[in-house]
């Protein structure tokens, strides 16, 4: 909550009824929050005049004629327009957007890394991106990106935000705090939070050094997938997804607003803090969400059944079950089928699948897949488990058997994922990875019967 003697503390709601630590529960829900009482108007969006002097202002995160509606309005102490100056573009080079063909370097295959190093030099938020590869066009709205972030040190007077995507931020090492005009979000190893596009915020180290993976979404907003047949329970709740209270700063200090907008960066300055909403009501609005919560469904009788089982968020495309991206969690779970190979198959399909590991053993990989990694396997290139993986499966006595302090995840996109020359030829890639297929035997018996 505030910290006094912090100069750059948010003055924050205290919390009502129903919420815990700053937080309100609920994905996709219509939410109302004030940081001062009677801040937030009732009966209407846009009075003649505004308590305490704010500014009534809109931030929308779809057209107004979407179904529904995505918008958030916003109750502060200066409107945006005052957030925003005279824009000078600077160059970020290790933050790359789609399209982003190097010609230099090959895409097609499969990889892994290790977990990219922490640099000796201090690294923002901004300045510790890495990309690992693009897809689709950050200028036409389709397609992703997916990075590493390295960062040791606070935005200072520094605030960001994206016209091009949402981020969904993937922790694997170190605390970070979001303050952003909505509220605050701490975030921690085993906790996601997505930042909608548009959102001002400044990013904070609260333990570090810090580490972890962030998906670009330029497409439509993430959303809780469809469950079909499973029915209400199970996979993510809504209610596990936590909204933060209103908060708001009132500085009058030198500050610097960088924004992303196809591709570029500019940046622009500004002589007060923009986090400056006292109350807002709406439903476009930060989250953060706890993967422990999330609860896996599976087979248990026979066969493995698609990862796509797994699915935390899914942003659609225009086709159909065919999506943008799915965030997909591989976390703790029990195996119990019977007579069945229970690794995932070899396979491969029409979606890229980028992986990290947060922490643990994967159990297709059970080597070199280290916490910090990540692998790619791009569209209709086959891949499956290691040797040792299918050895232990296929021989394995198939009692119920517990994967246990393990959690992984994948990116996973209709669109082809191209390497940056970052990760081609600085990132800690595994040359010898292709060669963990090497060691599969030729078992074929044309005996009848025999297996």
């Amino acid at each position: 909550m505030n910290r006094p003697t912090d100069p750059h503390a948010l003055t924050q709601a205290s919390t009502p009824v129903g919420t815990h630590a700053g937080y309100m529960p609920g994905f996709g829900n219509d939410f109302e929050t004030e940081a001062l009482p009677g801040a937030l108007p009732q009966g209407m969006n846009s009075p003649q005049k505004c308590n305490y002097g704010l500014y009534g202002e809109q931030l929308s995160g779809t057209a107004f004629t979407a179904n529904p509606p995505e918008r958030t309005w916003c109750y502060r102490i200066r409107p945006s327009v005052k957030h925003s100056h005279r824009y000078e573009k600077i160059d970020l080079p290790y933050w790359k957007s789609a399209p982003n063909v190097d010609p230099d370097v090959i895409s097609l295959g499969q990889y892994r890394w290790d977990a990219v190093p922490h640099s000796d030099q201090p690294l923002t938020w901004l300045t510790g991106m890495r990309t690992m590869t693009t897809a689709g066009d950050v200028n036409t709205q389709v397609g992703m990106a997916s990075h590493i972030y390295l960062v040791t040190e606070s935005m200072v007077d520094d605030y960001f935000f994206s016209a091009d995507s949402e981020l969904l931020v993937v922790p694997q090492e170190g605390r970070l705090r979001f303050a952003t005009e909505l509220g605050i979000i701490d975030l921690e190893p085993k906790e996601i939070a997505i930042i909608p596009r548009g959102l001002v915020y400044r990013v904070e180290v609260l333990e570090g050094p810090c580490r972890g993976f962030v998906c670009e979404n330029y497409g439509q907003k993430f959303e809780l997938p469809g469950r079909g047949p499973i029915g209400a329970n199970c996979m993510a709740n809504p209610r596990d997804f936590k909204a933060p209270v209103a908060a708001f700063e009132d500085r009058e200090v030198p500050s610097t607003v960088t924004i992303k907008w196809c591709g570029q960066f500019h940046t622009t300055k500004i002589g007060h803090s923009p986090l400056d909403v006292v109350a807002w009501h709406g439903n476009y609005a930060p989250y953060k969400y706890d993967l422990r919560t999330y609860c896996p469904v599976g087979a248990i009788l026979f066969d493995h059944p698609d990862p796509s089982i797994f699915t935390v968020l899914t942003a659609p495309s225009g086709v159909p079950g065919t999506a943008n991206i799915d965030f997909v969690l591989f976390r703790e779970r029990w195996m119990v089928m019977e007579d069945t190979f229970r690794p995932p198959w070899y396979h491969k399909n029409i979606m890229s699948e980028l992986m990290g590991n947060i922490y643990g053993q994967y159990d297709a990989k059970p080597q070199g897949f280290v916490p910090g990694g990540m692998s790619l396997h791009n569209m209709m290139i086959p891949h499956g488990p290691d040797k040792e993986a299918f050895e232990k499966a296929s021989n394995a006595n198939l009692g119920p058997d517990k994967l246990d302090n393990t959690m992984s995840f994948m990116f996973e996109t209709r669109f082809p994922q191209h390497l940056t020359a970052f990760a081609a030829n600085e990132a800690p890639l595994q040359d010898d990875y292709i060669d963990c297929w090497t060691d599969l035997e030729k078992k074929f018996d044309g005996t009848p019967g025999k297996k």
